[in-house]
């Protein structure tokens, strides 16, 4: 009984060693890809204090829809 937890134990630590490159790894992935985020967000809302706001304008045309059919729609009867 002692030989089987003493092998279950073992085993156990192997599994966790054989995939700690892999936690590794995804860890890595994820502080990159939160540092990138992060990074990305700060520098698209940084302002000096004090400094007028940049403005854009932007003036789109819509166009009018293009229906097909009935110029009003159909009014269903029982």
């Amino acid at each position: 009984m002692a030989q089987a937890a003493q092998e279950s134990e073992e085993e156990m630590t192997m599994n966790a060693l054989s995939t700690l490159p892999r936690n590794v790894t995804c860890l890595a992935a994820a502080i990159v890809i939160c540092a990138i985020c992060g990074n990305a967000f700060v520098e698209s809302t940084a302002t000096v204090r004090g400094s007028p706001a940049e403005v854009t304008t932007t003036i789109a045309h819509a166009a009018a829809p293009a229906w097909f059919g009935q110029p009003e729609p159909a009014v269903l009867v029982d």
